[in-house]
């Protein structure tokens, strides 16, 4: 039967435009928030003043680091300890808000509002489309000028805004309990204390920005040497890697449990919780699964995780970044890299120093996106196959991510040709590769760069602690802040088989 809904009386044609702009391409509505986001977030970094008054990054620079924190990529062209401490304010701000759960449940909301929106009208003007008003017998007109919504509408309108709001609690609790987790380490941790004190970093600050950081799976830490600084800190690196593991591939399944808790709690929102819980797959959003889908996700996690533990137990036990660290803090330091890998990007090891075989590896753990999954059961493959549907993917895009990727380190190429010609050692392409794919996958990982390879020995040349980019040309971090983006947003234009 046609349904139409009464409109608000501050509804306008202006409204209903933007919710058509809106509601067209979820792809060009993220892309313009990360680019608002960017130059906000540039703008109160440029205007705040840096810890030294002796050294100013350049406004690039500061850009780039705008767009890498709205990205949660943590690719960095500066050093980290330059920054003031309302700086960093503005940092975790940026990836707290451009991290994937709290857009997510900002799409939730705006998604209702469009769909609400989309069904109203105002004063016998009606949603084009839907019949006239005239069209209709009287009692067809009178049944629905009383109701907003039928009874199934309802339910799925209410639903969604109840899921929005449950993914809000989740993640104000995990950031502020693990906020509170690693104030309370560091204040009673006096290793970890005297680290912090020494680098004059206020307490609060670093315990709400690390643990941001790792929960959006961002990578940035405030200090220069990233987590190497407290690879001893085994309680702290745990508390880490809990975080980056529920903000992303335990995020779906905490998701699924925490609407059963509350349905089975709270029996106001029962009929809420058991729609979401039946009906995941007709919601299509992208981070409620199926129980079924969830384990999968996980479990393909855990592989990643065992199989890159195994190789650093084989092939970095003894290394010089490990070496000085007890077998338990080995231990505790080689999960910490592993789950951080794919996740968070944060690292306890010098990764330029690291074999071959490991680099090889962390490259094609980080080509794999977020919720990779291999279908341990038999129906698995099938239920991915309609998540792709349902988000519009197609075997018909223009570039697949492997393509992506090679041009973005085509391009690269040629805005770096003259340092490749005068400086080979340390802009080879495999370094290329390796920004790239880390800038894709929002990682946050580099080989950083050495004066000691270079050929030709500048008394002027030190070492930086930033990222390998931070030695390009404009021109290549211009590229790699279109990796960045791009990256970000490659669920809505790149295609997933696990074939």
């Amino acid at each position: 039967m046609p349904k139409f809904q009464v409109s608000l009386s501050y509804s306008s044609s202006k409204l209903t435009s933007l919710c058509h702009i809106l509601s067209v391409n979820p792809f060009w509505t993220r892309i313009l928030y990360f680019v608002f986001l960017s130059l906000l977030g540039f703008w109160g970094l440029n205007v705040l003043e840096p810890r030294t008054d002796s050294f100013k990054p350049r406004k690039f620079d500061l850009f780039f680091t705008s767009v890498s924190a709205t990205t949660v990529s943590s690719m960095s062209t500066v050093e980290m300890e330059i920054l003031s401490n309302p700086q960093l304010i503005i940092m975790t701000i940026l990836m707290f808000i451009g991290g994937e759960v709290f857009t997510s449940m900002a799409g939730l909301f705006l998604s209702n509002f469009i769909s609400e929106k989309n069904n109203v009208i105002d004063d016998g003007e009606i949603e084009l489309g839907n019949p006239k008003p005239e069209n209709l017998n009287p009692e067809q007109l009178a049944q629905n000028k009383g109701e907003t919504f039928n009874n199934g509408e309802h339910l799925l309108y209410h639903s969604i805004m109840f899921l929005g709001f449950v993914i809000l609690g989740y993640l104000l609790i995990v950031n502020i309990l693990g906020s509170a987790t690693v104030f309370l380490y560091i204040s009673f941790v006096s290793s970890a204390r005297s680290t912090l004190k020494s680098k004059g970093l206020n307490l609060f600050t670093f315990s709400f920005f690390t643990t941001i950081s790792s929960f959006t799976n961002c990578g940035f830490i405030p200090t220069n040497e990233n987590m190497v600084v407290f690879n001893k800190n085994s309680g702290l690196l745990l508390v880490i890697i809990a975080l980056a593991l529920l903000g992303n591939p335990l995020f779906p399944m905490c998701l699924r449990f925490s609407i059963w808790v509350m349905g089975k709690c709270a029996s106001k929102v029962g009929d809420y919780c058991d729609y979401l819980l039946k009906n995941t797959r007709e919601i299509g959003f992208h981070h409620l699964f199926t129980t079924r889908r969830s384990c999968c996700v996980v479990g393909t996690a855990l592989v990643f995780v065992v199989v890159q533990a195994v190789l650093f137990f084989a092939m970095e036990w003894n290394s010089a970044s490990l070496k000085e660290l007890n077998p338990f803090e080995r231990t505790i330091g080689v999960l910490f890299q592993s789950v951080n890998t794919s996740q968070a990007g944060e690292t306890i090891v010098n990764l330029p120093a690291m074999s071959t075989v490991i680099l090889v590896v962390i490259t094609i753990t980080m080509y794999f996106p977020p919720y990779t999954s291999i279908p341990f059961v038999k129906d698995e493959k099938k239920e991915q196959q309609n998540q792709e549907k349902r988000e519009g993917k197609t075997a018909k895009e223009l570039l697949s991510q492997l393509a992506s990727i090679c041009v973005f380190v085509f391009l690269i190429c040629i805005t770096e040709r003259k340092n490749m010609k005068e400086d080979p050692f340390n802009f080879t392409p495999f370094n290329f590769l390796f920004e790239v794919v880390s800038a894709y996958g929002n990682v946050g990982y580099s080989l950083g760069y050495s004066c000691k390879l270079r050929l030709k020995d500048e008394a002027n040349c030190v070492d930086k602690s930033y990222g390998f980019a931070g030695r390009w040309s404009d021109a290549g971090k211009t590229v790699l802040i279109v990796v960045m983006m791009l990256g970000r947003l490659k669920r809505y234009n790149m295609v997933w088989k696990f074939s």
